[in-house]
């Protein structure tokens, strides 16, 4: 077997819808197991996450988050990506940690909110102006052709960057929106429940951590809530973990993950709110570095 060498050059033949049935068939697969191991040292931490799904492929993804870098210009998150034969075990193909990222993350709350989304969804709330904020932009233009973005951003001027309309009133922008997305390493809740309106859908991403979260418990009470993955969410991410522990929801309030019948994981009427967890899981790089080696392939590369 050779072993691929696949770089950014790869996404010239990558599409999101693409992507969703790649996610969407690795689910229909045996479970996978996935462990996590994590080392910090103060803000600074690195991932190290393993991935095995019976039948496709195992992968290994090093990830480093160093918050500090971002007031040095370069990026706060690194790593490598290792895709292995599932027959054999071997080297199959390095892949650029930065692509499988992005498409992973972007990919798994777009899949979310084609399922939980109004289907008119048009005015979609970017709370978060980075990396993952940017990438969500062509994730969602992909499913809601007619999208209009506002980005709303603690620096104004990195969320005027980005070239669209900006929110200087956190509370007026989220009432106005049909989707929101928050992409932020927030440590204290910055979206509030009180201003959640009916029909609304949020796609939850930037906490990963037990201290870390987005939106408030009135928030996660109000919604319903789904996950991409059980095991990898409720137990640990503060989003999920710290209203659990208020009362303010219990782990059966979680409706479904990407494991269950897709029919379950679905909006019932235009009027409720919805919120799905991103927990990124080592699954969902597997899912995607699989993906991104397939289409690599059929290029003739």
């Amino acid at each position: 077997m050779t072993m691929q060498v696949i770089g950014k050059e790869a996404e010239a033949h990558m599409t999101w819808a693409g992507l969703m049935a790649a996610i969407e068939a690795g689910h229909r697969r045996p479970r996978a197991e996935i462990k996590d191991m994590f080392l910090y040292r103060g803000a600074d931490t690195i991932l190290n996450r393993a991935a095995w799904i019976d039948g496709l492929a195992q992968l290994v993804k090093v990830a480093t988050v160093f918050p500090g870098n971002a007031t040095h210009d370069l990026p706060t998150i690194n790593g490598a990506v290792t895709l292995y034969d599932d027959k054999s075990g071997m080297l199959k193909a390095l892949i650029d940690f930065h692509l499988v990222t992005k498409w992973k993350t972007a990919g798994d709350s777009l899949l979310s909110a084609r399922r939980l989304a109004r289907k008119n969804s048009r005015k979609i709330l970017l709370v978060g102006a980075g990396t993952v904020a940017r990438s969500m932009v062509d994730a969602y233009s992909s499913i809601f052709p007619d999208a209009e973005f506002t980005i709303w951003s603690r620096t104004r001027a990195s969320a005027e960057a980005m070239g669209h309309s900006v929110a200087d009133d956190l509370e007026a922008a989220v009432k106005a929106a049909d989707v929101i997305c928050t992409a932020t390493m927030s440590q204290e809740p910055l979206i509030k429940g009180a201003w959640l309106q009916p029909g609304q859908h949020l796609d939850l991403i930037g906490a990963y951590k037990p201290a870390m979260r987005e939106v408030d418990d009135e928030a996660m009470s109000r919604a319903r809530v789904f996950v991409d993955s059980r095991a990898t969410t409720i137990h640990h991410i503060g989003e999920l973990i710290e209203p659990i522990k208020s009362g303010a929801l219990s782990e059966s309030d979680v409706i479904a993950d990407f494991y269950d019948d897709p029919a379950a994981y679905s909006r019932r009427s235009d009027q409720e709110i919805t919120i799905a967890k991103n927990g990124g899981g080592a699954h969902l790089d597997l899912m995607t570095a699989d993906y991104i080696a397939g289409v690599w392939a059929k290029a003739g590369k």
